[in-house]
């Protein structure tokens, strides 16, 4: 089978290659995928400039998530899968002609949702719906920050808070995506480049703070974040892209973790806060049934016309390369994908 491989950890059109590789053994619990076409996350960012530790070692195959048919089962008691449509997270391998899974995380789709609608329910409104609505519960009139709100993530989570009635603000890089971000739900869009958001935030609130901020920036902007929460608020971190760009070594990641100071769970006790952290991929390993309680969710919402995917840019799998420089530019919007 063909697959895009990592062969080094380098810019984005100089890492990869099309290569034949074999296709992936089974075990009793995984299914194996056709795949369609996969999607792209920041953490594959991360993994291709060296920078993310559960990344295999070179060379590798990227992607957390796929759409496609079930070709085979690992065990005949999962034989009521195949020649299903699917979409599934993936534990790395997404970016294959076939890519393998664990079979109890499978969330059948049907033939009409397009691949780049479903992908981003894969990834990105799996860990919205999780972050949003298993971890915090959020209620109407919240407020709610989020960063990097015009990305997958922050797509998903515009469109999932607006269900529920929260005020909310999203931070971008860029006036250009203000637009997009008020028809995804977004009450206050902030350019984080332009000034101190904590301000611009403050300023709107009043003497209020905020009920819960999405955090996938991390360093300097936790601090920022804390000081912006009230009492019983929770400050949910699910990345740390400000780690992005700064070379491999040490001393970048000890900067980054100075950046996200020093605090005790005195002070969380104090004053009744919570800091949680959201690493989906570990949830797919130890926790299928968690995403794919997500995933049918977010499948239903979607098949009742409640939220709307945004695919922001189809590749082919030969523009691998394009596909990644897209995303690591932050000028993209939504779910980026591949197809085969």
């Amino acid at each position: 089978m063909k697959a895009a491989v990592l062969i080094k950890h380098a810019i984005a059109n100089e890492a990869f290659e099309i290569q034949e590789i074999k296709i992936p053994s089974l075990l009793e619990d995984e299914a194996l995928i056709k795949v369609e076409a996969f999607g792209l996350n920041f953490a594959d960012v991360m993994a291709r400039q060296g920078l993310y530790q559960e990344a295999p070692p070179l060379p590798s195959v990227l992607g957390y998530d796929v759409v496609g048919t079930i070709e085979k089962v690992g065990d005949s008691s999962n034989d009521n899968l195949l020649g299903k449509r699917v979409v599934s997270m993936t534990r790395f391998g997404g970016y294959a002609e076939f890519a393998k899974t664990k079979a109890a995380g499978v969330a059948e789709i049907s033939k009409e949702l397009p691949a780049g609608e479903a992908l981003a329910l894969a990834t990105q409104y799996s860990t919205a719906y999780f972050m949003a609505y298993e971890c915090v519960s959020v209620f109407e009139g919240d407020n709610i920050l989020m960063h990097a709100a015009a990305g997958g993530v922050g797509t998903a989570l515009a469109q999932l808070l607006t269900l529920r009635g929260c005020t909310i603000f999203g931070l971008t890089s860029s006036n250009e995506k203000f637009d997009y971000l008020k028809n995804q739900g977004v009450h206050y869009p902030i350019n984080h480049t332009k000034g101190n958001y904590e301000d611009e935030v403050r300023a709107v609130l009043g003497g209020n703070k905020l009920d819960v901020a999405f955090n996938s920036v991390g360093g300097s902007t936790f601090k920022k974040d804390r000081n912006l929460l009230q009492k019983g608020g929770r400050s949910v971190l699910y990345g740390v892209a400000e780690r992005s760009g700064k070379g491999k070594g040490k001393l970048p990641t000890l900067d980054l973790a100075w950046k996200f100071g020093i605090f005790s769970p005195i002070q969380m006790l104090l004053h009744s806060q919570a800091i949680i952290g959201v690493n989906m991929l570990h949830i797919a390993d130890e926790k299928p049934q968690v995403i794919k309680r997500c995933l049918d969710a977010v499948v239903k919402l979607t098949d009742e016309k409640k939220i709307k995917p945004f695919v922001g840019g189809v590749f082919n799998y030969k523009e691998i390369g394009d596909a990644h420089a897209l995303l690591e530019s932050r000028k993209s919007k939504g779910k980026i994908i591949v197809e085969w």
